[in-house]
């Protein structure tokens, strides 16, 4: 049975930002990088940059390649493109070159627009510079024959020529925002694949708007609220409620500078983080005790919420109100519940909420399919001949009036922070390599509902006799896989087996015993880190 959460509603993001900024030019709407930008301000800067767009020749539908990293430059330049009918495509530059070549050749751009840093990092004489730290750059200036470019940043060599500055763009005289319908495409971004089969959603501005507005009405947006997060799909939300978004320093992270993140909490009422930065919080908090800020509201997602960590939440944020947040990039939100009312929740399962107004949800066969208007149009190797009318989303559910709980996957999948991991998806390009006779992803979980992935290979020559890290192959796949398979997906460890291990007449994986074979290995890995 089709079972709607309530009246369903559209809105358009970009004018809803610009509708807030209407009712409070005044109010701080933005702060990153020690200046406060006012509603006035960032509305000003939205529609002189659709208007410097269109006169540069941006039309309706272009699609504009973008590694802009959070920060003011990046709101304002993705809510112009978006506003002047265009659409942002996601681009991960971490993703290896291999792969990042495959997604812009499938997303076919008539733009790009990236930090001159990386144009920078890209070009011929520092690739080679980049790649011994990791980054397999594909060359920013030269990706997309006949590209326009978009330099966020000073001039840097590297940078095309005649690639326009967005700080020129900003300045523009005028309003360059177009009236749009709700099915024109506004972003793409890519979820997980191979170089042979990337895969991509895509959104338009009816489903991002009636996402994000379900969101900020779930968490408890509100004009001046303080909100901190790096998260554009977060911050805009905050900004259609007409919050003030603080945006911690760039590449700041808790687990890594715990230190210098908890100066960043100061005065912040709503912190939203995916559950393992949350636990890196708590964890610094639990040194530096008198660093604790009065939060409101913690919003967690991106990936399982479960019990212990809300205990640790609610033990270090006693009056804190504590959101939990089910969804998928096809579809966000898709549920919102309450952190007390979660760990109270009866029964087996895990409670995640119940569904936003905008979702619809049924159960078939034991599986949760999802539609309505927050609903993404399709995946972009599929369209227009496939676009989506609802989304089977591989997770067992049962619904009861509007509460909706999980009971189990359908299909196999892991989660690694805020990435779903399809293990399909990528098994077979990793038994493509030279010298692998079979392959398979384990999933080990860890003590906050995150998965610890590990490849196992069985090696075409000399097997060991049993588990290893100690085989050259396995150092010989870890090296090839950065070029191979989402930098999201790459393993915490590659372990070589004998055989991998299977069950029944079909001789089908058993993925919980190969989880138990390898989680001495994840084990270690973890003592590693530590050390």
């Amino acid at each position: 049975m089709q079972q709607p959460s309530g009246g369903a509603r559209v809105t358009d993001l970009v004018q809803a930002v610009l509708d807030a900024a209407d009712r409070t030019p005044a109010a701080s709407a933005l702060t990153a990088r020690g200046r406060t930008w006012t509603y006035a301000e960032l509305a000003r800067r939205i529609r002189a940059t659709a208007a410097g767009l269109r006169a540069e020749g941006l039309e309706h539908g272009d699609r504009v390649l973008f590694s802009v990293r959070p920060g003011p430059d990046a709101v304002v330049l993705a809510l112009g493109i978006v506003g002047v009918g265009g659409t942002v495509v996601f681009a991960d530059p971490g993703a290896g070159e291999a792969l990042f070549r495959a997604r812009a050749a499938l997303a076919a751009p008539r733009w790009v627009a990236a930090e001159s840093l990386l144009y920078l990092a890209s070009s011929a004489p520092l690739r080679p510079i980049a790649r011994t730290r990791g980054l397999e750059l594909a060359p920013y200036a030269k990706l997309v024959p006949d590209a326009r470019h978009i330099r966020a940043g000073g001039w840097l060599p590297g940078v095309p020529s005649g690639a326009m500055s967005l700080a020129r763009l900003a300045t523009t005289n005028g309003d360059g925002i177009i009236e749009a319908g709700p099915a024109d495409q506004a972003l793409v971004v890519f979820t997980s694949g191979t170089t042979d089969a990337p895969k991509a959603v895509v959104h338009t501005r009816g489903s991002l708007g009636a996402g994000l507005a379900d969101f900020a009405a779930g968490v408890g947006i509100r004009p001046g609220l303080r909100v901190l997060t790096d998260q554009l799909m977060v911050g805009i939300p905050a900004l259609i409620g007409g919050a003030h978004w603080t945006m911690p320093a760039p590449g700041l992270d808790p687990g890594a500078r715990p230190a210098a993140y908890l100066e960043h909490l100061g005065d912040a009422e709503l912190l939203f983080a995916a559950p393992a930065t949350l636990d890196a919080i708590l964890a610094a908090l639990d040194t530096r005790p008198a660093l604790t800020p009065a939060l409101e509201t913690i919003v967690l997602g991106g990936a399982p919420v479960l019990p212990p960590l809300l205990r640790r939440a609610f033990a270090r944020f006693p009056r804190a109100s504590i959101r939990a947040v089910y969804g998928m990039t096809e579809i966000l939100p898709v549920a919102i519940a309450d952190g007390a009312e979660k760990l109270a929740a009866p029964g087996e399962g895990d409670f995640v909420g119940r569904l936003v107004p905008s979702v619809t949800a049924r159960v078939d066969d034991g599986e949760l399919v999802l539609g309505g208007p927050g609903l993404a149009l399709g995946h972009l190797a599929e369209l227009p001949a496939h676009p989506l009318e609802e989304l089977r989303t591989g997770d067992l559910a049962t619904i009861d009036g509007g509460r909706l709980v999980l009971r189990g996957r359908a299909k196999d999948m892991f989660i690694r922070g805020t990435q779903n991991v399809y293990p399909g998806l990528y098994e077979p390009v990793i038994a493509a390599l030279p010298g692998v006779a079979d392959a398979a992803m384990a999933g080990v979980p860890d003590a906050i509902g995150d998965d610890r992935i590990v490849v196992a290979v069985v090696p075409a020559a000399d097997p060991p006799a049993g588990p290893t890290t100690a085989h050259p192959l396995v150092a010989e796949v870890a090296r090839r896989l950065p070029g191979l398979i989402d930098a999201g997906v790459l393993p915490d460890a590659v372990v070589a087996l004998p055989a991998l291990p299977r069950a029944g007449r079909g001789r089908k994986l058993d993925r919980a015993e190969l989880a138990r074979l390898v989680a001495p290995f994840v084990d270690a890995a973890r003592a590693g880190e530590r050390a």
